[in-house]
C-alpha cells in the first residue's frame, strides 16, 4: 500500500559552481542541502548537474542522499532528480532509487515531487512503498 509522506524543506546551503558557459548553455555544478520538517524529518544532501539556455530555459538532474525519519522510522535513501523547464513551463520527475533505502528504510521505494511555493518556500511530498 502507497503511503503519502508530506514535508517542507528549508534550503541550508546553495554552492554553485560554473564550468562551461560558451554559447548556447551555461553548465554548473551545484551542492545543495536541506533541512526537512513534517511527515519526513532529517537532511538532504544533493549534486546537482544543472544546465542555463538563453531565453530561461534550463534543466537538472543529480542524486539526493535524504537522511531522515519517515513513518517512525529512521534511515537514507537516495533520490533521483531529473528536470527540465521551458520559458515558465516546468516537469521533473523524483524517483527513489531502487536498494539504496538503509536502516529501518531498507526496502524502500516511491516517486516524489516538490511544489514552490509563491513565498518560495518548498514542499515535498513523497508518495512510497516499504516491503516489510
Amino acid at each position: 500500500m502507497t503511503t503519502r509522506a508530506t514535508a517542507t524543506f528549508d534550503l541550508d546551503t546553495w554552492d554553485e559552481q560554473a564550468f562551461d558557459e560558451r554559447e548556447g548553455a551555461k553548465l554548473t555544478r551545484t551542492h545543495i542541502t536541506k533541512t526537512f520538517k513534517g511527515d519526513v524529518e532529517g537532511t538532504g544532501s544533493a549534486e546537482m548537474l544543472m544546465l542555463y539556455a538563453p531565453e530561461g530555459s534550463a534543466a537538472y538532474v543529480g542524486f539526493e542522499r535524504i537522511v531522515a525519519r519517515l513513518g517512525g522510522r529512521s534511515g537514507s535513501f537516495v533520490l533521483h532528480h531529473n528536470a527540465t523547464a521551458r520559458r515558465g513551463s516546468a516537469s521533473a520527475t523524483l524517483t527513489v532509487v531502487p536498494d539504496t533505502g538503509t536502516g529501518e528504510l531498507a526496502g524502500l521505494s516511491g516517486k516524489a515531487e516538490i511544489i514552490r511555493g509563491p513565498d518560495g518556500g518548498h514542499t515535498f511530498i513523497l508518495d512510497y512503498d516499504l516491503e516489510t
